[in-house]
């Protein structure tokens, strides 16, 4: 039952920050998307960490979202029945758990969707006509050969976050090393919004394709892992910066030397505590 609110809640996060990124971070309605995307990753959060608490694996496959796109009125539309529906879902299920804690936990997601749902009402009621005939989006500056390597860069950064975010959940009981990996995945966030924006600000959807996830049962192999990931990035990211057509996009090449710096930060952090948990088994 969590795992498929679990999917609904990461399903509601894609297509707001997607939107988010199609209208620009710094315009009003995207402000406005970035804002529910962030709430709604604290509602995925919590049911992430109940599942894993309780020894179940979190499915991060996300949900199917019903909305109609063919302009910003019906787009609006659906996120509002969309939330609206899970009013009464959650207070449902809520009625059915003896937890408290998660009871709690339902019934919050329950009027923070109400809240969602009047507040893209609000949207709704307040576009101009033209905004409401319009569609979000840019149009295409970058050639397409490179808007497709920018692709393929954000399925494989959403996939190296969302990996993360399973770990960090998993592996919650281990302590500090858990909510290290879920500081990294927050890291991982802002560099695939980077990418995303280019993308967006193209008129191109983001594509959030998910690759496989890795169910490790053991921290140690996770974090192995992790550094084997953040390898592979960053070599991904150095050949990026040898890229003529990424040469000439500063905004895109300070972005870029950002998140290199990251990885390369990241990568002997995990290193480290890999050698510190091998010299404690000594």
């Amino acid at each position: 039952m969590l795992n498929r609110d679990l999917g609904d809640e990461h399903a509601a996060v894609v297509r707001y920050l997607i939107h988010s990124y199609l209208e620009g971070e710094d315009s009003p309605l995207g402000a406005s998307l970035l804002s529910r995307a962030r709430e709604e990753m604290w509602h995925m959060h919590w049911l992430g960490k109940i599942i894993a608490q309780k020894g179940g694996e979190p499915d991060m496959t996300a949900a199917e979202y019903p909305h109609d796109p063919s302009n910003r009125s019906t787009i609006f539309q659906s996120y509002v029945e969309y939330e609206k529906k899970l009013i009464p879902h959650y207070n449902q299920e809520a009625d059915k758990i003896d937890d408290p804690h998660i009871e709690r936990v339902l019934r919050r997601e329950a009027w923070e969707s109400e809240m969602h749902a009047a507040k893209f009402q609000r949207i709704l009621d307040k576009l101009s006509p033209e905004e409401a005939e319009g569609l979000p989006g840019g149009e295409s500056e970058l050639p397409g050969e490179f808007l497709n390597k920018l692709q393929k860069a954000v399925a494989k950064k959403y996939t190296q976050m969302i990996q993360h975010i399973r770990d960090s959940w998993v592996f919650q009981k281990q302590g500090m090393e858990a909510w290290q990996i879920m500081d990294f995945s927050m890291t991982q966030m802002k560099q695939l919004a980077h990418l995303a924006e280019d993308v967006a600000e193209n008129g191109m959807t983001p594509r959030f394709e998910l690759g496989e996830i890795e169910k490790n049962t053991s921290i140690g192999l996770a974090l192995e892992k992790a550094v084997q990931h953040l390898r592979e990035s960053r070599n991904r990211h150095l050949q990026f910066a040898e890229d003529s057509e990424a040469q000439k996009h500063k905004g895109f090449m300070i972005n870029l030397d950002l998140t290199l710096k990251q990885e390369k930060y990241e990568q002997e952090e995990v290193q480290d505590w890999i050698s510190k948990k091998g010299k404690n088994r000594e």
